[in-house]
């Protein structure tokens, strides 16, 4: 095992930490990070209390609902079944897995085509090597494969498929490479999802902020762009990217943040992925277009966020930045593999007349129902609150609802050296078990409070959790406008 060991003062002095808070990074002491900050760490404490005979009782309720994060399996989504097979006979040695003399009992002979199609895709290797730093190029091949059926035809190439652990390290690997000085700026929507902003101050470039319109179904307004990036560009910054989220993260608008290209629920509304717009308004034959785009096994109807798989499609990126990035990739040695696996398995399905077909598409056809009922369940019930305006969830799994908060309130938060939606936050854990993450965390406009929510757990606790943010808003406004 590696390890990294700080030298020691001398024996006669007085021992002393030569890594501190004062004396380690003043970026990662800045940087936050919201979906796991302060109010989740109390649901957590308050959990461990929860599983305790002695300590329950002092607590309104008996468990807690963590609506804090995109996380489906956690809250009840059962997985979809095709893909677990294959993962487990790819992990299995072939004497017990696919060549074994039951298998074609125990498993459709689609599994165990596709099972046996992955291992010979990992060379021999197993699913517990090292692959190519890039990822195991026939998954790469799976993923052009989807993205060009995506797309209508558009040309997608293995070479500028980078297999990533999630979206989340393929973003880091990208504002590595664009955030050259402290002066490089980067234009997000604002709410945005906070691994964006996290990630840059980690490395000490500029946010750009841009609003997004609240009033017209968080949709992108070209008068605010342009007077982000001119206000930016007018102290100086060099702005050199831009972020788009697509569906909407925290805010559920369908704008394209492939992440959650399958997670659409308005009948007017379709995912269009940027690459087909750049390609149908020739910026791709011109060359006019750099653009990185992310994909995750995570969210969609798979919802395998414990795998971390995905990928990352390089379009009009130049080759020495390419071979920059393969540098930065190879020094992490590779994604894992399990999530690339899974990530084979998300692009490239059962084809129609394999037995696994019909049962396959049944099980995502019941997740997405679900889902976009419950969308409706909580981006309504929200809506209905007085005090509570909450936009539509065409998208993605997240509600971003305004909460107006009492005077007495924010003077209370000011004393307490709180953001107030943070304070609101914590009285609803308190009161309720809900856990939410507060609306200052993805940023908003000032005068602005509220929090995100998902809407992950099941229709029964969803419907529940509306009664149960009616009743926290009532008695909190009831207590602060006292």
């Amino acid at each position: 095992m590696n390890e990294v060991t700080f030298r020691q003062p001398d024996a006669e002095t007085q021992p002393q930490k030569r890594l501190t808070e004062e004396s380690m990074s003043g970026n990662l002491k800045n940087m936050e990070y919201a979906v796991r900050g302060q109010v989740v760490i109390a649901a957590d404490r308050i959990n461990e209390q929860l599983q305790n005979e002695k300590s329950k009782s002092k607590f309104p309720f008996d468990h807690i609902v963590y609506t804090n994060i995109g996380n489906p399996h956690s809250v009840g989504q059962k997985p979809l079944t095709w893909p677990r097979q294959v993962m487990a006979l790819v992990d299995l040695p072939d004497e017990v897995g696919v060549d074994h003399k039951h298998a074609s009992k125990m498993f459709n002979s689609d599994v165990l085509d596709r099972a046996r199609q992955i291992k010979r895709g990992l060379g021999g290797m197993g699913s517990g090597a090292y692959s190519h730093s890039q990822g195991v190029k026939s998954i790469r091949d799976d993923v052009v494969s989807f993205i060009q059926q995506r797309d209508g035809g558009i040309p997608s190439d293995p070479d500028l498929i980078f297999l990533t652990n999630g979206a989340s390290s393929g973003i880091h690997m990208i504002l590595t490479a664009l955030i050259a000085n402290g002066n490089c700026g980067v234009m997000l929507p604002i709410p945005q999802y906070p691994i964006y902003s996290a990630t840059i101050d980690l490395l000490g470039g500029k946010k750009v902020g841009y609003y997004l319109d609240e009033k017209n179904g968080w949709d992108l307004n070209m008068e605010e762009l342009e007077r982000s990036l001119l206000e930016a560009r007018e102290q100086g910054i060099l702005v050199n990217s831009f972020v788009l989220i697509n569906p909407g993260n925290p805010t559920g608008q369908v704008l394209s943040h492939e992440v959650y290209q399958e997670n659409v629920y308005d009948n007017d509304s379709e995912f269009y992925s940027c690459k087909r717009a750049a390609g149908e308004t020739g910026l791709l034959d011109s060359d006019e277009i750099e653009m990185v785009s992310f994909h995750s096994t995570s969210k969609g109807l798979f919802g395998e966020c414990g795998r971390r798989g995905g990928y990352m499609e390089f379009v009009g990126i130049h080759p020495a930045v390419k071979n920059q990035i393969y540098k930065l990739a190879s020094s992490g040695l590779c994604a894992n593999l399990a999530g690339q696996i899974m990530t084979s398995l998300m692009c490239s399905g059962p084809k129609p007349g394999e037995p696994s077909y019909e049962s396959h598409e049944a099980e995502k056809r019941a997740i997405y129902d679900s889902l976009k009922k419950r969308s409706d369940i909580v981006s309504k019930g929200l809506d209905s609150i007085p005090g509570f305006s909450c936009q539509p969830a065409k998208g993605s799994m997240y509600c971003f609802p305004s909460v107006e908060i009492p005077e007495g309130a924010l003077k209370a938060a000011d004393e307490k050296g709180m953001a107030p939606d943070t304070m609101y936050a914590v009285s609803l854990l308190e009161a309720t078990g809900i856990c939410v993450v507060p609306a200052s965390g993805f940023g908003q406009e000032k005068g602005r409070y509220g929090f995100r929510t998902t809407f992950l757990p099941s229709e029964e606790e969803m419907e529940r959790c509306v009664g149960l943010f009616k009743k926290h808003h009532e008695e909190f406004c009831s207590k602060y406008f006292a």
